[in-house]
């Protein structure tokens, strides 16, 4: 019989559970085989060597469920398993309308934090479906499957539920486009790395505490990016051109960025940057890490001298989203399938015009906007936003790539 015309059929529920090992599901389903029954659905789950395996069957032909009862529970009782069998009628009611990912990082992930984002989950209208375990280390890393509410008002409840719980939590709307080619565009300096490319300039200038004065004033919002940029930079004038490959080895890479660009790669992703800082870095990260697409500010030289002017295209916080919108559709990629990831306020546009923007270790003001945040100091922690599992990161890096 099609599972499609069980609705309204006798069916029962054959719950097996016990320690693990190899051939229960196989021996279940032979057990089974012998009264002629349809499955409708299955689902195993494997905890700390325990199994959890439950089986949903049409009724056997009459005169023979008693049988049946009876050989499963004996089939159990020699594995040292324990059964239970339920009547009822049809398959699984049907999935509420609204379905989304709720992914939840902890580190600890407590149990406070976990009732606390299930009864929020709930008290939105909707319905956990089933959690998956993706991660284990760095941080604890599980995704629920919801129906039954739309993405938006979900998430809008969960990430206020978040903050105040100490956990990150991403919500994505389920479906296709989970697997589907996607590009990622970072922000650089205190996302992708650890430093701030100007004031790694500015030491081999000795101008960090000028440098310091201009990016304050910025930040109290007496200048502009375009404005502190001019400033800062200006204060390298004369600097000899050989500081770049100084500056180039002194970059240090925010943990878990090889990962996540290798793995990203490996998953037919497109990876790009965009940066207020410098290409002198930028290009050099992008031929190093295998980057699809890389954009900055131009120091400009001339006669092996730092001028303390930028050439071209000045990248601001409006310049980050529209290279994003750009790289977009040099990739062939939708908006919608876009990911960003910054830290401060410059990325708060790409951040919102993403698909999904993730803020990473990032200030109030951008946690606050952006779809999700991670705050680990692990930038691979971000895979897992994506339904990608520490399990299979492992399994790609023992793998021989071109």
């Amino acid at each position: 019989m099609d599972a499609s015309q069980t609705s309204d059929v006798p069916t029962l529920l054959v719950k097996i559970f016990g320690k693990d090992r190899p051939g229960i599901t196989a021996g279940l389903f032979d057990t089974l085989a012998a009264y002629s029954v349809d499955v409708v659905d299955i689902e195993q789950v494997v905890t700390r060597g325990r199994i959890v395996l439950c089986a949903l069957v049409t009724e056997p032909p009459k005169g023979l469920e008693g049988d049946l009862r009876a050989t499963v529970h004996s089939w159990a009782g020699s594995m040292k398993m324990q059964a239970e069998i339920i009547s009822g009628i049809g398959d699984n009611r049907p999935r509420g309308l609204g379905r989304s990912l709720v992914t939840v990082l902890g580190h600890p992930l407590t149990s406070e934090a976990t009732a606390a984002i299930a009864s929020r989950i709930t008290g939105t209208g909707g319905n956990i479906d089933r959690i998956f375990r993706l991660a284990k280390y760095p941080v604890t890393a599980v995704e629920f499957a919801v129906s039954g509410v739309e993405t938006e008002p979900l998430r809008t409840a969960l990430v206020t539920e978040a903050a105040r719980l100490g956990v990150d939590v991403a919500v994505v709307a389920a479906g296709l486009y989970r697997r589907a080619q996607r590009l990622v565009v970072m922000d650089v300096d205190s996302t992708l790395i650890q430093d701030e490319v100007i004031e790694l300039f500015a030491a081999h200038a000795g101008c960090e505490d000028e440098v310091a004065e201009v990016t304050a004033a910025a930040m109290r919002g007496e200048l502009d990016f375009e404005q502190s940029l001019h400033a800062r930079v200006a204060l390298l004038e004369g600097l000899d051109a050989s500081v770049v490959d100084k500056v180039r080895s002194e970059v240090r890479l925010t943990p878990g960025a090889r990962t996540l660009i290798r793995t990203l790669k490996r998953l037919g992703y497109q990876v790009g940057v965009v940066s207020g800082g410098f290409t002198q870095v930028t290009d050099d990260l992008k031929e190093r890490l295998g980057l699809d697409f890389a954009q900055a500010n131009t120091l400009e030289i001339v006669d092996g001298k730092l001028t303390g002017r930028v050439t071209g295209e000045i990248v601001d916080r409006a310049g980050k989203a529209r290279l994003l919108r750009r790289f977009a559709a040099e990739a062939g990629v939708p908006l919608s399938q876009t990911v960003a990831i910054g830290d401060g306020a410059n990325d708060l546009d790409m951040l919102n015009a993403a698909g999904l923007g993730v803020a990473f270790n990032a200030k109030p003001v951008v946690r606050e906007a952006a779809h999700t945040a991670v705050n680990f100091p692990f930038l691979d922690t971000v895979l897992y936003l994506l339904g990608v599992t520490r399990e299979e990161v492992e399994a790609a890096d023992t793998l021989d790539v071109d």
